[in-house]
């Protein structure tokens, strides 16, 4: 089953497309959201903030979030841990 996690501001992402999530910092990464938003497969759902996570998807695309990647990873684990439970 499909599972939407938030990666703030409202914005909602299934965890079942997501291959990486990754830190902007290093110039391999900033290259590949450049070319993303060149090619306009980036979504940014940052709402204006610095992207501090890079959310890698299946279909190519590239989710930009102003959380910290390891919030996200966070919320991924406990969804997975309630889906366990239930």
């Amino acid at each position: 089953m499909n599972q939407l996690i938030h990666i703030g501001f409202g914005n909602i992402v299934n965890t079942s497309k997501m291959i990486a999530i990754v830190t902007p910092d290093s110039a391999p990464v900033k290259r590949l959201v450049q070319k993303a938003k060149e090619n306009g497969t980036a979504i940014d759902a940052t709402q204006g903030r610095k992207t501090k996570a890079v959310l890698v998807m299946e279909n190519n695309q590239l989710v930009l979030s102003a959380l910290l990647p390891e919030t996200i990873a966070g919320r991924v684990q406990s969804e997975k841990v309630g889906e366990d439970e239930a």
